[in-house]
């Protein structure tokens, strides 16, 4: 498990379908080593209506972030840096 990603980071995809998308880690799972990160890896999901649930009261279909492995992502100021030299 990296030390250095932590929970409100600034990180970049270095991998994948998403690679080169930049976001703020929102969650880290660690019992997988996957990451969410605000606006990257995006799904819909269907959800239905359930009274019970203020979020999906309406239902229809929602978009929302998946995990990624953080393997695939780098932190944002080592990034730069190393674009900068």
């Amino acid at each position: 498990m990296p030390a250095t990603i932590k929970t409100g980071d600034e990180v970049i995809v270095i991998a994948g379908s998403q690679k080169g998308k930049r976001g703020k880690v929102q969650k880290f799972i660690k019992k997988n080593n996957r990451v969410i990160v605000e606006g990257v890896n995006m799904v819909k999901k269907h959800v239905k209506q359930n009274p019970q649930n203020p979020e999906a009261e309406e239902g229809g279909i929602i978009e929302q972030e998946s995990s990624i492995h953080y393997s695939n992502l780098m932190l944002a100021t080592k990034f730069d840096a190393k674009a900068s030299a």
